[in-house]
């Protein structure tokens, strides 16, 4: 059974974020362990705090971005702000994005959606194509431990 998407288009916007490279010969595990490690650390030292309180809204950014050979992730919010220091701002482009929605604990969710978008919908997708660019998991809610997320990916129609 095929998870079910949307194609949706998109304003443009913007997420500002803390980053960090990624190993790309580790597996989805240990990704997904350095990814954690991320939050932790930016949590853990109040940068991720005085970053939300920029945010424009309650949504919260996993961003996935290649550049230059070298894979990296950050953790942001949509803001208007100046980006802090040692911030990156990720510009998604206005256009249609393949939409993945999906719940389920901490754990569980984004490899859901990972596992989704690359694993199932994307490989078996005939009318659009992801092209690259940076895409992202974003929370939309958080309630009695379950997450409430969606995969962001910028397509074009083949």
């Amino acid at each position: 059974m095929m998870t079910d998407y949307t194609i949706e288009t998109k304003a443009a916007f913007a997420v500002t974020a803390y980053g960090k490279a990624l190993s790309m010969d580790k597996n989805p595990f240990e990704l997904a362990s350095e990814k954690a490690g991320l939050w932790q650390e930016i949590g853990a030292d109040g940068r991720w705090d005085s970053l939300k309180a920029t945010a424009d809204n309650e949504l919260e950014y996993g961003v996935n971005e290649a550049i230059d050979g070298q894979f990296y992730y950050y953790a942001g919010v949509q803001s208007n702000v100046t980006a802090p220091e040692n911030t990156r701002v990720i510009n998604f482009p206005a256009g249609e994005y393949l939409v993945i929605k999906a719940t389920g604990t901490e754990n569980e969710v984004w490899q859901q959606l990972d596992m989704a978008a690359f694993g199932e919908i994307l490989p078996q997708a005939n009318d659009f194509a992801y092209v690259g660019g940076p895409n992202a998991n974003v929370q939309l809610s958080v309630a009695d431990g379950v997450i409430s997320g969606e995969k962001l990916i910028p397509i074009i129609r083949k």
